[in-house]
């Protein structure tokens, strides 16, 4: 019996997320799943999806909540026995009117956008088929150049981010330290930016790197991870003040997500929203 291939996009009610469903759905040849947090919003979206005449399946998933996650995870596996795409998309944002102390903001979004993402990977990578696709939605915010506080604080801590022998482990307590930074004030002295969405995305640009190290010698063959700046899209991410439409932002995305078998390149990089590769480490693009 044929296995029936497996893509899963987090955070797909909206935004980006949902543009990068339809795009799959129209192109991946296999089940696509539109997870989201909020049953009756993933309801809605895919009922739209419907309307266009494509056929996408719902998963309640909360990237925040590890029983969530739990469950679906176990929902795949009992249900198709693996999967096949994975576009990690799910992300939150303090926008600059917040009130929020700037402690609470860290933590917050370390938290679900790290650290949640994280727990995504650890419960579905398991799961992942040979040939499997892995993408991070990251951001331009995500490059390593935006840590850029005091130095040499910040070349410090740019060199322990982009080194090529940096554990998970050792990128987790980085990201606790910028929380515990932000929480007491000494972040900029320490070499982190004023911003918890950069050093959350720059987090998930460098476990992209850790993941892609794993998986070129995992035994299950063409395992392939990369992230990308989707662009600057007219969401609610960006209180629509984003020039590019959630279709020009599912570009990238979705072409990382349906890169054929046992392709060279891209690996475990970073791309443009026009899917160039970006050197992470060095000056980036202009922004758009």
């Amino acid at each position: 019996m044929a296995t029936q291939r497996i893509a899963v996009v987090t955070g797909g009610n909206k935004g980006i997320g949902f543009a990068i469903v339809k795009e799959l759905c129209a192109k991946f040849e296999g089940r696509v799943y539109l997870t989201a947090r909020d049953e009756g919003r993933g309801a809605t979206a895919v009922q739209e999806l419907k309307k266009l005449g494509l056929s996408p399946h719902f998963h309640q998933l909360d990237i925040d909540n590890q029983d969530s996650i739990n469950k679906f995870a176990a929902y795949i596996k009992n249900t198709y026995g693996g999967l096949d795409v994975l576009v990690n998309n799910a992300a939150i944002a303090y926008k600059r009117a917040a009130t929020e102390p700037f402690g609470e903001q860290a933590e917050n979004t370390i938290r679900v956008n790290y650290f949640g993402t994280l727990a995504v990977c650890h419960a579905l990578f398991p799961l992942l088929r040979p040939h499997a696709r892995v993408c991070h939605v990251s951001s331009s915010c995500g490059h390593l150049s935006e840590i850029c506080g005091d130095e040499p604080a910040a070349a410090q801590l740019r060199a322990k981010l982009s080194a090529d022998t940096l554990t998970e482990d050792q990128l987790a307590d980085l990201m606790n330290q910028f929380v515990e930074a932000a929480k007491d004030g000494t972040f900029r002295q320490k070499g982190w930016p004023g911003s918890t969405y950069v050093v959350s995305k720059v987090g998930v640009s460098a476990l992209t790197r850790i993941q892609h190290r794993a998986f070129l010698s995992d035994p299950r063959e063409d395992l392939v991870i990369n992230n990308c700046h989707p662009g600057y899209v007219d969401t609610d991410m960006t209180s629509h003040k984003g020039p590019m439409s959630i279709e020009q932002g599912a570009v990238c995305p979705a072409y990382l997500a349906l890169l054929p078998p046992n392709i060279s390149e891209p690996r475990g990089a970073y791309l443009w929203h026009d899917k160039s590769v970006v050197d992470w480490t060095n000056k980036k693009p202009a922004p758009v």
